[in-house]
């Protein structure tokens, strides 16, 4: 309690001074640009400067006319009212909803998330009201009306300026992180002549208040990254295309977020946000962009910069440009980067990433031991693979690392009908000795009686015949495309023999089951690596020529939008048909199904929502029962296309969504369920 009473004491100091600036300012309309306004220990922003332009642009794209399309009427009423129940978002701690920040906006809505202090993150939406002063005023009431519904109470802070009104809430009944003290839950809110001030820290809100006419030097666009993201970012969108601007410290906000929300329930595992920084990953300082819709062209358009300079006194275009496995992120620009040939016409995606997996190989032993706990786990892994008598005796680094180019190709596709495994993914990375790299492989599968060799057309292909069993033991992972194989027989072992057991173990018990019915195989000068059979034999017999993706309308009209936004060289480009590629999340949620989705996606999804306890499925947050039949609401989408170049400040992005009349298709889906007749398994 002591600490409680010297807190307010001091806020109480900080409001005192501010009441005295607020008296001195003549309120003007609206506010300066709120990142002159938000301190620069903001670690997220989002801004919108014209709220009703956004509107009436969102309005005229697909995705507007889709959520007023009368048959998604019911299920967006009872997502809305989820949302408002389920109270998560943080406008719902404060007494807001979404359809309240619809009616008061007459200028610029701009949201932060601000480090008030290290380890705790203070929330603050500023409203610029010009023109619904009215309504700014009744949103005031509804608020207040709320937070006494919440049981809060008002509570008078020492030297507040008189339009600052502080409610304490009562402390979380679901708060059972077992504090000594009860988490201090406060909601604050300041209504001026044409702004309105709301957040969860009255110091932080009262500070916003007494400058909304003048801003404060020590603010966000002050910083480094921002300056960057403006920079590269700011010069490709019109103020009258109503944009969406946003801005975010990555490892600032993680490492914000979770010492101010720690879980309920401890959970085991990796603080990956802490591996990734002591791994020199904290090289990437900020991101941010601009995102617009319906801007003549485009039915949505975005910009972004992925701010990570070099470290200082590093060469921008080096191997050693940051430190540790932060040198992973080493992304080679190139020429041409287009579909091969081998690529059916009727996937749903396809991307092309070009990776200097040497250099990434070459730096991933201190990540994968931070991962596991234990120092030398990946260079025993490797030595086993090259020593153990009853393993594959091969060489990782130079039998298949060494054998790899830099770009990895990714096609996803789905089969019908729609269930938990229908979604299907092939990897394909280059190689430059392919028949090194097929040997490599047969030596690996060769040891693993999981395993099955089969013929698709002349190719030697491995697939994994027991559904329970890991993965593949050639797989594309984080980091470095590690071989990881396992035993098929147990050994037994002594003295350091067996200390190097358990800690290659422990690394084998990492492994993720993403790929439950792989198949691998090398063909096309590629190492292919596919989720399922009938994909990979559809790429293994891909006619090429008319049916290849390259050659549809709908690809080429898309490619083109790229190129015009990114032309020249890139470490990514890729093309997305967004019926296809959503219609088995879709369906899922109809059904109810998504948290035993088996997909790569839906089982990521799950490792994040669910509860981290083994075999348990989580509850899916989201009812969509009432969703249409899919058919009734493709026509809303087209194609997508995704381009990144990198630069000496780190990575640049753009890329863009075309409507179905822009993107011209003519690809017809071909019968995946037919195709399968055969009993191919899948």
């Amino acid at each position: 309690m002591q600490g409680t009473a010297l807190s307010f004491n001091v806020r109480g100091c900080c409001l005192a001074a501010i009441a005295a600036v607020v008296s001195q300012v003549v309120q003007a309309a609206g506010f300066v640009p709120s990142e002159t306004i938000f301190p620069d220990t903001t670690r997220a922003w989002l801004s919108v400067p014209d709220p009703e332009g956004l509107k009436e642009h969102f309005d005229r794209t697909p995705y507007g006319r889709l959520i007023a399309d009368p048959a998604m009427k019911e299920f967006v009423e009872e997502f809305r009212t989820q949302v408002a129940e389920g109270g998560k978002q943080r406008l719902v701690k404060l007494g807001l909803t979404l359809d309240d920040l619809a009616k008061v906006p007459g200028g610029e809505l701009a949201v932060a998330a601000i480090e008030a202090e290290p380890g705790r993150l203070a929330t603050v939406l500023l409203v610029d009201t010009t023109g619904h002063e009215e309504d700014a005023k009744a949103l005031v009431e509804t608020i207040t009306s709320r937070l006494v519904e919440q049981k809060a109470t008002k509570v008078a802070m020492n030297g507040a300026p008189p339009q600052l009104t502080v409610y304490q809430l009562p402390p979380d009944p679901h708060d059972t992180r077992g504090e000594a003290a009860p988490r201090d839950r406060r909601v604050a809110f300041a209504l001026a002549t044409s702004a309105l001030v709301v957040g969860d820290d009255p110091l932080q809100v009262g500070q916003a208040f007494a400058i909304l006419a003048q801003g404060r030097a020590d603010n966000l666009s002050t910083l480094p990254g921002f300056k960057a993201v403006g920079a590269r970012v700011g010069k490709e969108v019109d103020a009258s295309a109503a944009p969406i601007r946003w801005f975010v410290d990555p490892f600032g906000f993680a490492k914000a977020y979770q010492a101010t929300n720690p879980p309920r329930e401890k959970r085991k595992g990796p603080d990956y946000v802490a591996i990734l920084g002591r791994q020199g990953f904290d090289a990437v300082k900020a991101a941010g962009g601009v995102l617009v819709f319906d801007d003549g062209g485009h039915s949505m358009r975005h910009h972004t910069l992925v701010y990570a300079p070099p470290l200082p006194g590093r060469d921008p275009a080096g191997v050693d440009r940051y430190d540790l496995a932060g040198r992973m992120l080493r992304f080679p620009d190139a020429e041409g980067v287009a579909p091969p040939a081998w690529v059916p016409q009727d996937v749903a995606g396809w991307s092309a990433l070009h990776w200097d997996m040497q250099n990434a190989f070459a730096s991933a032993e201190s990540l994968v031991d931070d991962v596991i706990g234990e120092k030398g786990v990946f260079d025993d892994v490797i030595a086993s693979l090259k020593e153990d008598p009853d393993g594959p005796q091969i060489d990782v680094e130079k039998d298949l690392i060494g054998c790899l180019g830099k770009r990895i190709t990714l096609l996803t596709d789905h089969v019908d009908p729609i269930d938990t495994d229908s979604e299907r993914i092939v990897i394909a990375i280059e190689a430059t000795d392919p028949e090194r790299v097929a040997a490599t492989v047969g030596k690996t599968m060769q040891t693993d009686s999981d395993m099955q060799k089969i013929d698709i057309k002349g190719h030697v292909v491995w697939e994994l015949i027991d559904r329970s069993a890991a993965i593949p033991k050639i797989e594309v992972e984080t980091p470095g495309l590690a071989v990881v194989t396992t035993e098929s027989t147990p050994k037994r072992h002594s003295g350091d023999d067996d200390a190097a057991h358990r800690r290659r173990q422990r690394l084998k018990d990492k492994d993720e089951k993403l790929l439950p019915h792989s198949a691998v195989t090398v063909a096309h000068g590629h190492l292919l690596i596919a989720s399922h059979r009938d994909i990979l034999e559809r790429v293994l017999t891909s006619a090429g020529g008319s049916d290849t993706l390259s050659a549809a309308a709908d690809y080429k009209a898309t490619a083109a939008v790229l190129a015009t936004l990114l032309p020249g060289k890139a470490a990514i480009r890729s093309f997305t048909r967004e019926d296809e590629a959503i219609r088995p999340t879709y369906e899922l949620l109809r059904q109810g199904s998504m948290p035993k989705s088996k997909s790569v996606f839906g089982q990521v999804l799950n490792g994040i929502l669910g509860d981290g306890k083994p075999g348990t499925v989580r509850e899916q947050r989201i009812d969509g029962s009432s969703l249409p039949a899919f058919d009734t609401v493709r026509r809303y989408f087209g194609t997508a296309c995704l381009g990144m170049e990198s630069t000496a400040e780190g990575w640049y992005f753009t890329g863009a969504t075309l409507s179905n009349d822009q993107s011209e298709p003519e690809v017809a889906r071909r019968n995946a369920s037919a195709d399968n007749a055969g009993g191919s398994p899948r």
